[in-house]
């Protein structure tokens, strides 16, 4: 029999295909308009933070994930796809936790929201079996959005002093005389700021992404992809630390300008480079631990880690699953793509919730003097207030003349204000804070303050005996927010989302109370101290914290 012949009669079954085929495709064309429209505040949100620096991968993700599942389009072919409820209700909850962030104005929340839509909108159309073989691709999406605030608050003061510290070992191994002051690195004639930007937080999130794709490229045995996805943060932190011992040693050869201008910018890139490298000799290290003869690039390839699927079986007449019409396969996906465009107008129709931002005074009227105590306000350097971006705050020391020996010594107050913290900024946590400045957390629990009551009970703050050197300091902070005293900082978050949600407002402040402690004194002295200021000072800041 001829191949025309044969041609001929395979032309109906091909026929079929295409007719299951074409409708699906059109209602994921449709979805994806759809899901572009109603998300496009998201993605305006997505695009302004792909242009930093440490996000900058971000525009590589998408096409990235469409582009692994499309090389594993011969096995979505192959597999059993009767579409999945599933996936319709994963794209109505990824709706509703988007509106429910519109309402709340959770900065950064409807990013993950996109996501949930899309895995949704994948389960509804492929069924099970298919989303088994798209979901790492899906879940790489994830990796696209920025982190919340608060964790890229804490993620990056924890990597700084790792850094700061790892890379003054490396320069003292060379001889260079250097000391170390939290993230300050003193080498005599220069300083060197471990700021933010040098955090490795530049290097790290788009070298997860690069480990999680190596991961899922590589054809060993699951421990091992994980193990390469999961040391990426130490690579990460480990050449990054080498770039400052580097940064440090040619400053202290040749002068501060080898940490500025285009040599800074190129060790970043050379660092980086590094990284990939080790991730890749990593890969080929497991292959020879694990016993695998094959070479690397032949364990990386496109197709992606073997999938246990169930194929298709042939119905009557050799299309699709058995016992499953095309309308019964297309109407999860159907469904979904309809629910996506009837939220597309009262979602844009929802309206635009003006903050409640509840009147207060101001701290540059402030009171001097508390009830026996006595006041000398400072202020906070410009590159201080460009990191907390705080719209209020104070900074006094206060004094008790006449007062005993053991409460002679002088309290710091310092309170941060913050208008509105949907956008992003918050208050930052000293426990996060204080480690970066150099000082070492020797104690740290909860307590109530005697003596001292809020409307809700008693006063209670966290405590930290910190020290530095010889100086050790008592440390008292509190979050009061809309009338809440706080002192776990995920509670604060949830109460920012809650009230956000039903009062409208996100104000809040930071109240910390420092004393020293003096040579010898034991802790309960610097207690006393700042219990009686405490007591003194907390029912005067009512009118500027408002409840």
């Amino acid at each position: 029999m001829s191949s025309n012949t044969l041609s001929v009669e395979r032309w109906p079954q091909a026929a079929r295909v295409a007719w299951e085929r074409w409708p699906l495709l059109a209602v994921a064309a449709l979805a994806a308009v759809v899901v572009t429209i109603l998300f496009h505040r998201t993605l305006d949100y997505l695009y302004a933070n792909w242009h930093r620096e440490e996000y900058s991968h971000g525009f590589l993700i998408p096409p990235l994930s469409a582009y692994l599942v499309w090389r594993r389009r011969a096995l979505l072919q192959r597999v059993s796809r009767e579409g999945s409820w599933a996936g319709f209700v994963l794209v109505v909850l990824g709706i509703s936790l988007y509106v429910l962030t519109f309402f709340a104005t959770v900065v950064g929340a409807d990013a993950y929201a996109l996501v949930v839509v899309i895995a949704g909108f994948a389960l509804a159309v492929l069924g099970w079996q298919g989303f088994r073989v798209a979901l790492v691709p899906i879940a790489l999406l994830l990796l696209m959005n920025p982190l919340p605030t608060f964790w890229y608050n804490n993620l990056s003061s924890e990597l700084q002093l790792v850094s700061s510290q790892l890379g003054v070992a490396i320069m003292r191994v060379f001889d260079v005389s250097v000391f170390l002051d939290g993230n300050v690195i003193d080498l005599g004639d220069y300083k060197l700021q471990v700021a933010e930007a040098c955090s490795g937080l530049r290097y790290l999130f788009p070298l997860m992404t690069l480990g999680a794709v190596i991961a899922y490229l590589y054809k060993g045995k699951p421990w091992t992809r994980w193990l390469v996805f999961v040391s990426s943060l130490p690579i990460t932190v480990l050449m990054n630390s080498i770039r400052i011992g580097i940064i440090g040693i040619l400053v202290d050869r040749f002068g501060i300008a080898q940490a500025e201008g285009f040599l800074h910018q190129f060790e970043g890139w050379a660092i980086f480079m590094a990284c990939v490298g080790l991730l890749l000799l990593e890969c080929r290290l497991l292959l020879r631990v694990t016993g695998d003869p094959r070479p690397l690039m032949q364990v990386i390839a496109f197709e992606g880690p073997a999938v246990r699927v169930v194929v298709r079986p042939k119905g009557p007449e050799g299309s699709g699953a058995a016992g499953h019409g095309p309308r019964g396969r297309l109407l999860p996906a159907a469904s979904a793509a309809l629910v996506l465009m009837l939220a597309i107008y009262p979602v844009h129709a929802l309206p635009q919730r003006t903050e409640i931002k509840p009147q207060r005074l101001d701290f540059s009227v402030f009171p001097s003097h508390i009830g026996g105590w006595i006041g000398r306000r400072s202020t906070l350097e410009p590159v201080y207030l460009d990191q907390l971006k705080l719209d209020d705050y104070l900074l006094a020391d206060f004094v008790r003349p006449g007062a005993s020996a053991a409460l002679a010594e002088p309290v710091n107050l310092y309170v941060a204000y913050y208008a509105s913290q949907r956008t992003g900024e918050a208050v930052h946590s000293p426990s996060s804070c204080l480690p970066g400045s150099g000082w070492r957390i020797e104690q740290f629990e909860q307590r109530d303050v005697p003596g001292v009551r809020l409307r809700t009970g008693p006063l209670r703050v966290n405590r930290a005996v910190i020290g530095k050197g010889t100086d050790r300091l008592l440390v008292y902070y509190w979050f009061q927010e809309r009338g809440r005293d706080l002192t776990n900082e995920y509670l604060v978050k949830w109460y920012l989302f809650d009230d956000a949600l039903l009062r409208d407002r996100t104000d809040g402040a930071l109240v910390r109370l420092v004393t020293p402690l003096r040579d010898g004194e034991v802790p309960g002295g610097g207690d006393a101290r700042l219990a009686q200021f405490a007591a003194a000072v907390v029912p005067v800041l009512h009118p500027y914290i408002p409840e």
